[in-house]
C-alpha cells in the first residue's frame, strides 16, 4: 500500500474535511478509500467537460456506492462542475449536496445512488445505449465490496458479459469493511477476481491508492476484447487519517464537532 500522500492527495482530503465541518456529518471512511479511484479517472481517464456536463459524447462515471459521494463532490468541484463553496453547505435543509449524489440537482453525476447494487445495471444500460446510439462513450462504474453482497450486482455482471461490453468497466473499492465490520466475517467475498472472471469479466488488480497502478490500468481498458472489465482496488478505509483506518466505527459519522474537525486536519498533514 502507497506509504505517504502526495499534495493532491492532500487536497482532495481537505475539501472532503471542508464537507464534513460545513455538513456536520458524513461517510468518512467510505469516502477515503475512494479518492485516488476517483481523481484518477478525472484527471487522466474521463472524456468529459464540465462547462458542458451533458455533452453527448462524453464518457459516463457512476459512483454506485452512493455513500461515498464525498470524494466525488471534492473532484467535481475541483475540476468546476460546480463551485467549491457548495462542499461547506452539503446535507443543509437549502443544499444542492447531500448524504448520496442526485442526477437531477447536481451538475456532472450520472445517475442517483445509495441504494446499493443498482450501480452496475445503470451502467449497462449506458453502455448499451452508446452502442446502440454509435457514440464512443464508455461507462466506468465504482462499487464497494461490501455492497458485492447484492445480488443485483452479479444479475448485472451476467448481462454485462453476455453484450460483450468491453467499453464498461466495474471498479471494485476493496477496503475490506462494511458498515458495522470485515467484509469477509459479514458475507466473505473471497476468491473475488476469480468470481468476476467467471461471471465473464477480464481482471486485473491494483493498489488503490498507488495513482501510478491507478493510471497504467484504466489507460489500458478494456482488458480483453469483447469483455467488460472488472478492476480490483485494494484499499484502506479511512485512508489519511490514521486514526479512522481500517476502523468501521468511522464509515459513517451523524455528528461531528470542531474536535474532530481539527483531529482529522492535523492527522491528514502527518498522513
Amino acid at each position: 500500500m502507497t506509504a505517504t500522500l502526495d499534495q493532491r492527495a492532500r487536497a482532495l482530503r481537505r475539501l472532503i474535511i471542508d464537507a464534513l465541518e460545513g455538513g456536520g456529518r458524513g461517510h468518512i471512511g467510505s469516502s477515503l478509500s475512494l479518492v485516488e479511484l476517483v481523481r484518477v479517472l478525472y484527471d487522466d481517464i474521463l472524456r468529459v467537460r464540465p462547462a458542458e456536463p451533458d455533452w453527448p459524447d462524453r464518457d459516463r462515471f457512476i459512483l454506485s456506492k452512493g455513500h461515498g459521494c464525498l470524494a466525488l463532490y471534492a473532484v467535481l468541484a475541483d475540476k468546476g462542475f460546480f463551485p467549491p463553496d457548495h462542499l461547506t453547505r452539503q446535507c443543509r435543509p437549502e443544499a444542492m449536496l447531500g448524504g448520496h449524489p442526485e442526477r437531477a440537482l447536481i451538475p456532472g453525476v450520472e445517475a442517483s445512488t445509495g441504494a446499493l447494487g443498482h450501480g452496475l445495471s445503470i451502467g449497462i444500460g449506458l453502455a448499451l445505449a452508446a452502442r446502440l446510439q454509435c457514440r464512443p462513450s464508455r461507462v466506468f462504474v465504482i462499487l464497494g465490496d461490501g455492497e458485492l453482497d447484492e445480488g443485483s450486482v452479479w444479475e448485472g455482471a451476467m448481462a454485462a458479459a453476455k453484450h460483450r461490453l468491453d467499453h464498461l468497466t466495474a471498479l471494485i473499492d476493496h477496503n475490506k469493511l462494511q458498515s458495522y465490520g470485515p467484509v469477509r466475517e459479514v458475507l466473505d467475498l473471497e476468491p473475488l477476481a476469480d468470481k468476476w472472471r467467471a461471471f465473464g469479466f477480464a481482471v486485473r488488480e491494483v493498489d488503490g491508492h498507488d495513482v501510478a497502478q491507478l493510471q497504467a490500468a484504466l489507460r489500458a481498458v478494456p482488458f480483453a476484447p469483447d469483455r467488460p472489465s472488472a478492476l480490483i482496488c485494494h484499499t484502506v478505509k479511512g485512508r489519511g487519517l490514521d486514526f479512522a483506518e481500517n476502523d468501521p466505527t468511522w464509515h459513517h459519522k451523524a455528528r461531528i464537532g470542531a474536535d474532530q474537525i481539527a483531529r482529522m486536519r492535523d492527522a491528514l498533514e502527518r498522513a
